[in-house]
């Protein structure tokens, strides 16, 4: 049953989901744990306009109510050779998730209605997971990583799927406990950096590692190799909506 289980979800339209929700949930618990006073109050408060909401179940919502208008808000891509974001290049008429964030960033911490700042939450709470994940801010020449098709645990796959949720579910583990482990790692000095900018170039210079791209097959070697970055990636993008929050609802 659990086989079974387990090959329906990895049939799935992953490319869909980055991170998967499981990846999104664990970047919203992360970013809980490290809200000062001021800003979990506010959090809380405009939650409460659904009854039941966590940071944590509304982690999905801007995948699950994308559309057209709103999917090149999920991502940038660059040309290769360059992993340095030009707007007018990269981010044409604003429809990139570099300018996403920090239009809803500007929408939170605004004057306007209860109604747009949750909505704003709703899509920052996502969108500053999406840009930490390497292949949504890939290269354009393969849509990040979507047409770049290999072998992955024991199946035909992509490598955006392979990021966007392969690595995270081979680990097999209880999301909340991953979001403790998590919270434990040391990150680098530039995790402190709140500029969306910085977490796209960061995500596309990891797309240019050597061995990045695997040779038509995702082997025990290559999950070894890149799980512990994938997890990095993770509790950088807790810390850094943290801390976004933490400014903006000052």
């Amino acid at each position: 049953m659990l086989a079974g289980v387990w090959l329906l979800a990895w049939c799935l339209p992953m490319h869909a989901w980055a991170w998967g929700a499981q990846g999104h949930q664990v970047i919203a618990i992360l970013a809980q744990t490290q809200l000062n006073a001021k800003a979990s109050a506010e959090v809380a408060r405009l939650l409460a306009l659904e009854p039941g909401a966590t940071l944590e179940s509304v982690s999905t919502w801007a995948d699950e109510h994308r559309n057209p208008a709103s999917a090149p808000w999920h991502y940038v891509n660059f040309p290769r050779g360059s992993c340095t974001f030009n707007a007018q290049r990269d981010c044409r008429d604003g429809k990139c998730v570099v300018t996403a964030i920090e239009r809803q960033l500007a929408i939170l911490g605004g004057h306007g209605s209860d109604d747009q700042r949750l909505h704003a939450l709703k899509y920052l709470v996502h969108l500053v997971g999406d840009v930490h994940q390497p292949l949504h801010a890939g290269y354009r020449d393969d849509k990040g990583g979507n047409t770049y098709q290999l072998r992955a645990f024991m199946r035909g796959s992509n490598l955006h799927a392979v990021w966007d949720s392969g690595l995270i579910r081979q680990l097999d583990e209880d999301t909340a406990d991953m979001a403790v482990r998590l919270r434990k790692l040391v990150l680098p000095d530039a995790a402190k950096s709140q500029r969306p900018v910085q977490a796209a170039e960061e995500s596309c210079r990891l797309v240019t590692t050597e061995g990045f791209y695997p040779a038509g097959l995702v082997d025990q070697r290559y999950i070894q190799r890149f799980t512990p970055l994938m997890e990095q990636r993770l509790a950088t993008a807790g810390a850094r909506l943290a801390a976004l929050l933490n400014t903006v609802l000052r």
